[in-house]
């Protein structure tokens, strides 16, 4: 219970001090209106350190001008290692419009009753002040030029980096803590984000991301504090204190610019996590509920559960673009020229180059609500034919029965007939029928035929025995007749293998009714020769006839030689 007091008091005291300095960002302009209209200052600089301001000119000499010239006397002054430099040299004297700054008679800079009013001080106030800087700045300059000072810094050099390295000692001990203390309060003071039943986000995840921010936190003050580490060893050293002062303002205008915007950009930044964590939660909802569609646990009249994915899939993309549609126009840059013409050059890329993803796309939708096969059919699409491996928005897969996967384009397939063996066996548990056609001579009656094909068909393995085989006769040839043996089966799968075997059976069956399949492309003088049926299902005392010489043909032969003899 204190654990939790003293979570609370921290963060209210985070949101009063950003309430604070919002407020403070918002109503600063308002004190700021009748500000009065700042004049021109011209620094005055020894050793890259501002001495004072000069704002006004004396006689023809502008304001700049005064501040160059001090500028080059003081420096002349402070190099000049002939002079040695004691308070007693410095002076001042008055002349009553002005007073003049002296070392040893020699003039250093001058006091104006304008310098008096800009500094809301008196003449002489102001002129006993600026001889006191000068003398504190000379006396500065040259004492760290001195060999000594060069011993401290080097000192100072080696303390401060023994003092960064116990800092990032210290982080070693100290976030290792953290992620300790992260970890006790999963399930405690982290506990999971749930609706009723459903979670939406663990313990253990939420961990994870206050982990990851820890983490970020750690980098960047690491990151911080090895960037302050330059500037602050640069600065022991007059040669290089301007590149670490340089540096250092780097820094604090970094920190002043991200500050200010962040500040700035807080309402945004409400805004945008407001639109992120409606759009996360509203996705995880779609989820739950096509997933409990695609169970089965919630059903709809006239939505079927393989729809229950792609109409995810489908919202998941609205439900995004409607949130970056609102989003956008709150992320920082975004009416910028470069952000506007970024955007433009994308959607040009886009429209140009989605032609074709558009059309699969689109005819991805059609197969889908159309149900024209699902996953595991057995189809038949252009010239090939398998089982439906994948079936996405832009490609389907198909494994062929030889084991190898063609990828059409949707596109593709909504131009082509779609032959599906697998539906009405899924969808209204009716039997596919496969068939195959024989042709026999007239010579043989056919009613033998029809129960020869149909005891081949019902010793074929994958064979329904309900409904039974059937048999039509399609064509009445010039020389044969075509008999197609139907036959049910729920294993659309293994056709290939059922049509081989219903072959065999319908050559074996032929076989042991002794009809002989001769036609439509068979020829063979019959007098003299072999019968055509296999041995095995022959007679044992079978032989090969002979020759035959028909009566009527013998008398038409003795007509012909006796008519032809009286020619």
């Amino acid at each position: 219970m204190k654990k939790k007091n003293q979570l609370i008091k921290v963060i209210c005291i985070f949101l009063t001090t950003l309430i604070i300095v919002f407020s403070t960002n918002i109503f600063s302009p308002i004190y700021s209106l009748d500000t009065p209209e700042k004049t021109e200052n011209f620094p005055v600089v020894l050793d890259d350190d501002t001495l004072f301001m000069i704002q006004n000119p004396t006689g023809s000499i502008s304001a700049e001008e005064r501040a160059d010239i001090i500028n080059r006397r003081l420096n002349k002054l402070a190099n000049d290692d002939s002079l040695e430099i004691n308070d007693d040299d410095f002076d001042l004297d008055d002349k009553g419009n002005i007073i003049v700054l002296l070392y040893k008679g020699k003039t250093l800079t001058t006091i104006t009753e304008d310098d008096a009013k800009s500094a809301y001080e008196s003449r002489q106030k102001l002129a006993e002040e600026r001889l006191k800087i000068i003398q504190k700045a000379i006396k500065r300059y040259r004492r760290e030029r001195q060999p000594f000072y060069w011993v401290l810094g080097i000192i100072f050099t080696i303390v401060t980096f023994l003092i960064l390295l116990l800092t990032l000692k210290i982080f070693d001990v100290i976030f290792p803590y953290f992620y300790s203390l992260l970890d006790s309060w999963q399930g405690t003071l982290i506990p999971s984000i749930r609706i009723q039943n459903l979670e939406l986000l663990s313990a253990e995840r939420l961990t994870k991301i206050f982990k990851k921010i820890v983490k970020v936190i750690r980098i960047s003050l690491t990151f911080f504090i090895l960037y302050a580490f330059l500037p602050v060893v640069l600065g022991f050293f007059p040669q290089t204190r301007q590149v670490g002062r340089i540096l250092f303002d780097y820094l604090l205008r970094a920190i002043n610019l991200v500050s200010t915007a962040l500040v700035g950009y807080l309402p945004n930044i409400f805004i945008v996590s407001i639109i992120i964590y409606l759009t996360y939660y509203s996705l995880r909802f779609l989820k739950w509920i096509f997933g409990e569609i695609e169970t089965g646990n919630i059903s709809f009249i006239g939505f079927y559960s393989e729809w229950a994915q792609p109409t995810y899939r489908i919202l998941t993309w609205l439900t995004i673009a409607l949130a970056a549609v609102f989003a956008f126009p709150y992320l920082p840059g975004f009416n910028s020229p470069a952000f506007q013409g970024v955007s433009a050059f994308l959607a040009l890329l886009f429209t140009l180059g989605s032609t074709g993803v558009v059309s699969n796309t689109v005819s991805g939708f059609v197969l889908i609500y159309t149900r024209a096969f699902q996953v595991s059919d057995r189809v038949k699409i252009g010239d090939a034919v398998g089982d439906v491996l994948d079936k996405t928005l832009l490609v389907t897969r198909i494994r062929t029965i030889k084991n190898v996967v063609i990828t059409i384009p949707n596109s593709v397939i909504m131009n082509s007939n779609v032959i599906n063996f697998s539906a009405l066996a899924r969808d209204l548990q009716r039997p596919l029928i496969l068939h195959t056609t024989i042709t026999l001579g007239y010579d043989i009656p056919w009613r033998h035929v029809h129960q020869t094909l149909i005891a081949a068909a019902q010793a074929s393995n994958y064979i329904l025995k309900e409904p039974p085989p059937f048999v039509l006769q399609t064509a009445l040839n010039d020389f044969y007749i075509s008999y197609e043996i139907n036959a049910y089966t729920n294993e659309s799968t293994k056709m290939a293998e059922i049509y081989s075997e219903l072959h065999q059976n319908i050559q074996d069956k032929c076989a042991e009714g002794d009809i002989e399949i001769l036609s439509p492309h068979y020829a063979a003088l019959r007098d003299g020769n072999h019968n055509t049926i296999p041995a095995d299902y022959l007679p044992e005392n079978y032989t090969a006839p002979g020759f035959k010489i028909d009566p009527i043909t013998n008398i038409l032969n003795q007509n012909y030689d006796q008519n032809h003899s009286n020619h």
